[in-house]
């Protein structure tokens, strides 16, 4: 199943207009996949959130935007940090799961309008 994903997906991926509209969803929003992945995970090292961005987003982003965007993330509430021995892990706050739930449901509203 997971493989059908990826090779559905590589095949859409592959279109000029659908490589236009990833490059336009991905760097720009890349606090939403952040915040999903951290919802998912309940806590996450930040090192690793470029790699796990790519296998289930399907693009990678740059290592220092990620932590550009945890730091600005961070300063508006929407997620907490927290040092594991020398690692800092960040996990979701209130402020940030409501705020994912508003941009999920405004994409769905989206997604009917675009029929």
């Amino acid at each position: 199943m997971v493989r059908e994903r990826s090779d559905k997906m590589k095949h859409i991926l592959a279109s000029k207009p659908i490589k236009r509209l990833k490059r336009l969803l991905t760097s720009g929003n890349l606090w939403l996949y952040i915040l999903s992945l951290i919802k998912q995970k309940k806590s996450l090292y930040a090192y690793e959130l470029d790699k796990e961005i790519e296998k289930e987003f399907f693009f990678k982003p740059n290592k220092i935007m990620v932590y550009v965007v945890l730091y600005k993330i961070e300063a508006e509430g929407l997620i907490e940090s927290q040092y594991k021995e020398r690692r800092k892990y960040y996990k979701l706050t209130k402020k940030g799961s409501e705020t994912l739930d508003m941009a999920r449901e405004y994409f769905k509203i989206l997604a009917d309008k675009l029929g």
